[in-house]
């Protein structure tokens, strides 16, 4: 009798010393940190493209002067907030790619590789905004997701393989969302030259000719942005034309009007930028109304987690 008694108490205790390595494998799944994702603030070195200098800083301070270049310093706190968070997101996702190409840096001040930075406009708001939302990322199945982010959506924001012709891998977080009522830079018109728009084609690897004949709309994406456009019948890609003229000018690529008059091309449309992930704009509002910045965040990325990276 009393053999099987120690044999009993002895497969209890096994089954409990086994439940116990379980549970404190578990916890320990749930707390370490995914493959890639840094618990301890990285240092990042930084292009200054106005002066050639590269200068290495910790990556919330970086964040300061992107966040004030980025946005309005003195914006709602949520809205600043919100933009930290995925300024935070889109400079982790590109440090997991490398350094920048011939920069022989990670990052950039120039908007046009990387994100806009001015530390001279750093306020006590953004180091609030950065500050309150340290090591805060947005992840995607607990992933660093790509976090885009631009001025105005003109009504609707756009997948990345519509307002960017990104299709080289898949952002389900990414999906075309009607956005809240927007503000001055909703509408826009631009004139260009026969010559602008055909240079600009030459410049995206697409040969139109000598001679501008004709230019419409070739293919709408899902939120009505042309994908396309259709320049003396050749399919140019709308996203790399509207960097090609000038994207200060011709503002997006949601196009409402088209036109070829007497060699000059007229163009009207709404939003400013590409239309991909957060509108700055939108955030605005959504701050204005009371409105979180994780609730302004999960407005624009959809199945997403933001989450602690590090303290």
């Amino acid at each position: 009798m009393e053999f099987f008694e120690d044999n009993r108490l002895k497969l209890i205790l096994g089954v409990i010393a086994a439940l116990a390595i379980i549970i404190a494998l578990r916890g320990q799944q749930q707390h370490e940190p995914k493959a890639g994702i840094p618990s301890e603030e990285p240092t990042i070195s930084v292009y200054f493209h106005e002066t050639g200098e590269i200068k290495s800083m910790p990556l919330e301070t970086y964040l300061e002067g992107v966040v004030a270049a980025e946005m309005d310093p003195n914006w709602p706190l949520a809205a600043l907030e919100a933009q930290a968070i995925v300024a935070r997101t889109f400079t982790l996702k590109k440090l997991q790619e490398g350094p920048l190409e011939g920069r022989n840096a990670q990052a950039s001040t120039d908007p046009r590789e990387f994100q806009a930075y001015d530390a001279s406009k750093v306020n006590d708001r953004v180091k609030q905004a950065v500050s309150n939302t340290r090591g805060k990322i947005i992840t995607y199945k607990g992933e660093p997701i790509r976090a885009w982010f631009h001025s105005s959506s003109g009504g609707k924001t756009a997948s990345a393989a519509e307002g960017l012709n990104f299709t080289k891998e898949s952002t389900p977080y990414i999906q075309p969302v009607t956005d809240v009522q927007q503000e001055p830079v909703h509408q826009w018109s631009a004139q260009f030259s026969a010559s602008e728009v055909l240079e600009a084609a030459r410049a995206v690897g697409v040969d139109v000719g000598g001679e501008l004949t004709s230019i419409k709309i070739g293919r709408r994406g899902a939120s009505g942005r042309a994908e396309t456009l259709s320049i003396n019948g050749k399919e140019v890609p709308a996203p790399q034309f509207r960097l090609a003229i000038g994207d200060q000018k011709m503002r997006s690529t949601l196009i409402d009007s088209l036109q070829l008059e007497e060699g000059t091309v007229c163009m009207k449309g709404r939003g400013f930028g590409h239309g991909v992930g957060m509108s700055q704009w939108g955030a605005w509002l959504l701050a204005q109304r009371g409105k979180s910045a994780q609730e302004i965040v999960t407005y624009y990325f959809k199945g997403v987690q933001i989450q602690d990276s590090w303290q």
